[in-house]
């Protein structure tokens, strides 16, 4: 069966009145890691003003707030958006069910607030039972294959991780850097155990469902939800897992150019599942 034609538009206006709620990705869409995108504050700001709700779902590997705060800094107005849900507040569901393990964290300093307030048995990575992924530890300079050493010994333990960001690479600025998703399929082609704790797996919609349905008092049809991202394998794919519509924005990620009905066909034609629309960036 083949998939439906994507819709190019410049404004998400038109597609608005379809739905109750968006689930939006943040970098890439929100701000590219260094400044907001003042046109998609606006637009989560007008879909609001007409009863519509926006959560904003993060694969960040930090808590919400910590994800706030950071949008605080950006320029992104808090009455932009309802509520927020990361990958990293479900990291910390997960390592909280596994507190008994000796855990070693992959990671820069930053991330560290994943682990607040937990009771964690902090080891090396020789001793270690688990592993947590939440980056690496340098990315302005550092490769997913100056790691083969550290996590080869841990592969041939069978030591599992938890990945707490599956986002491969982001927009930096003018700048792509890698992210722990590209870590974890590093440590899956070496042999081992991954279980991603963000988009594009069904866990964090199912989350991201049971929290739209409190913000808006009562269950959110399936049908009345669009998911709204950069990322061809995250957001796109997420959406299509999670049974939900998408929009895909067309951050440097993926796109380079213009963007055009060739490129939009390029990005999709393996997919089964295709965007309800693409647009060059979230705007009214």
């Amino acid at each position: 069966m083949t998939a439906p034609a994507t819709e190019l538009l410049s404004s998400v206006a038109p597609l608005a009145p379809r739905y109750d709620a968006w689930i939006c990705d943040v970098w890439g869409v929100m701000h590219n890691g260094v400044d907001a995108f003042p046109g998609a504050a606006e637009a989560c700001r007008r879909f609001r003003e007409r009863g519509g709700t926006v959560l904003l779902l993060s694969n960040a590997p930090r808590p919400a707030p910590a994800v706030q705060a950071q949008l605080d800094r950006f320029g992104v107005p808090r009455d932009a958006y309802d509520s927020i849900l990361t990958s990293g507040d479900l990291t910390r569901k997960l390592i909280s069910e596994k507190r008994d393990q000796r855990l070693f964290h992959l990671g820069p300093e930053r991330d560290k607030p994943i682990f607040e307030g937990l009771d964690l048995r902090f080891s090396t990575p020789e001793e270690a039972d688990l592993v947590v992924c939440s980056g690496l530890y340098n990315d302005e300079v550092d490769t997913p294959a100056d790691y083969k050493d550290l996590l080869e010994p841990l592969a041939r333990r069978a030591a599992p991780m938890i990945c707490a960001n599956p986002d491969l690479v982001v927009e930096r600025g003018s700048r792509i850097v890698y992210c722990a998703g590209s870590l974890a399929a590093e440590y899956e082609r070496l042999g081992g155990s991954v279980t991603y704790a963000g988009k594009p797996h069904r866990p964090i919609y199912d989350l991201a469902f049971e929290r739209l349905d409190e913000l808006r008092n009562g269950p959110v049809p399936r049908e009345r939800i669009l998911a709204i991202g950069d990322g061809v394998k995250t957001d796109i794919r997420g959406a299509a897992v999670a049974g939900i519509d998408s929009a895909f924005i067309a951050s440097a990620v993926h796109v380079t150019g213009d963007l055009d009905a060739a490129t939009i066909e390029q990005l999709f034609k393996e997919c089964d599942s295709r965007p309800v629309a693409a647009l060059p960036a979230l705007a009214w």
